[in-house]
């Protein structure tokens, strides 16, 4: 049986288009940091190379290596954790150009740091990139947070951030880092604006 996140972990990358509380474990990813228009040619490139080092772990057994613990499944979706400089901050207007971000794709709990350097290993075999020396593999743990799925485009996003934004005021809660975390359900390259699924999250805290 392949194990299918969308099914297994709900709770995770299906939420409802209103917001809500969750509690997110810690996960591993392969991270790539960047700054810019996520519209322009070399965001893609990025996209890419996680796509290549996360497609190299699910065909391990093909390649005639099958890391302890390994077990059918699906890849992960594309996530990324959104910021801007402090520039950005200041600007009236979002400058897209002064986006921060760190875009990853989770890993199952089997990858340890060897797996992970045995998947750099084949792609650097296979489709070498420079980008390649700019990735890491690492843990990250979101905790207590609020999120909800957006429906539409990217550039519609306010509305459902204001929604969040509301239900953690009334809820005692305040946002622990100006940093948020998008999961993208769907593809932009194949989908329609209108037709996109997002997963927003904040990371939350109780006002003390």
């Amino acid at each position: 049986m392949k194990y299918e996140w969308k099914k297994e972990e709900k709770q995770l990358y299906l939420p409802k288009t209103l917001p809500e509380l969750i509690t997110v474990p810690k996960q591993k990813f392969f991270m790539l940091k960047g700054k810019g228009n996520p519209n322009r040619d070399s965001f893609a490139e990025e996209v890419g190379v996680l796509y290549s080092l996360a497609y190299a772990v699910r065909m391990m057994p093909k390649q005639g290596y099958t890391p302890e613990g390994y077990f059918e499944y699906t890849v992960y979706p594309l996530e990324g954790l959104w910021d801007l400089t402090e520039e950005g901050r200041k600007s009236a207007t979002l400058d897209k150009d002064e986006f921060l971000y760190t875009i990853m794709i989770r890993q199952p709990d089997f990858v340890t740091q060897d797996v992970a350097g045995k998947a750099f290993e084949l792609v650097r075999k296979k489709k070498p990139h420079p980008l390649l020396e700019h990735v890491v593999f690492d843990t990250m743990e979101d905790g207590v947070s609020v999120q909800m799925l957006h429906l539409g485009s990217y550039d519609n996003e306010p509305q459902s951030f204001s929604l969040m934004r509301d239900f953690i005021g009334k809820n005692n809660l305040e946002i622990a880092s100006l940093k948020h975390r998008e999961i993208y359900l769907t593809d932009a390259r194949k989908v329609e604006p209108a037709k996109l699924k997002t997963v927003l999250r904040y990371r939350v805290k109780p006002i003390v």
